[in-house]
């Protein structure tokens, strides 16, 4: 298992030609300490897991890794469904002006067609991640203020992933000298 920075692994996340709508995560506190853990979930692209904390209200740190390299039925029955109210993106920037050009245009589009016909606010979410050309979205259970049960039940399976990233951020914070978080 390979540690890495934890936007090393949103970018290994971005970069995985897969389909985006098909993601799944889970979030909220660490079970101890500073900070969240995350599970980002795909098919195809298997399980990401990554711990952060907020060094300063500009900066977060973590680390995190590719703990599984497929979605089995087993561990996917942590993660919501389709149907969930929750979502999550994450996003590339636009690589030049040409680009935010086209994307806006389609993006306009997209929040007129919505504004003129009844629709649900997962269908304007999944519209408007396709229109802004979003490599990963899709539903995420979270709680801000605690643990959402599914956390700890994936925890328990990667339990040796959790230990190491554990130890990782806890070095982290104590080179940053932070020892509570921002909110």
């Amino acid at each position: 298992m390979r540690i890495r920075e934890w936007q090393d692994i949103l970018e290994d996340v971005t970069e995985r030609s897969v389909d985006p709508e098909d993601w799944r995560a889970v979030a909220g506190d660490r079970a101890s300490g500073v900070g969240e853990d995350m599970y980002l979930a795909h098919p195809r692209a298997g399980v990401f897991f990554l711990k952060t904390y907020a060094k300063n209200p500009f900066e977060v740190r973590g680390v995190g890794t590719h703990v599984a390299r497929n979605l089995d039925d087993e561990l996917g029955s942590f993660l919501p469904e389709r149907d969930s109210s929750g979502r999550f993106a994450v996003q590339s920037p636009p690589e030049d002006e040409d680009q935010v050009e086209t994307v806006s245009k389609r993006l306009e589009t997209v929040l007129e067609t919505h504004a003129d016909a009844p629709t649900r606010p997962q269908d304007l979410f999944d519209d408007v991640m396709d229109a802004i050309e979003s490599p990963a979205f899709g539903p995420m259970e979270y709680d801000q203020y605690d643990r959402p049960d599914e956390l700890d039940d994936l925890s328990e399976r990667f339990e040796e992933a959790d230990e190491l990233l554990n130890s990782e951020l806890e070095d982290l914070i104590e080179t940053d000298e932070v020892d509570r978080g921002f909110m």
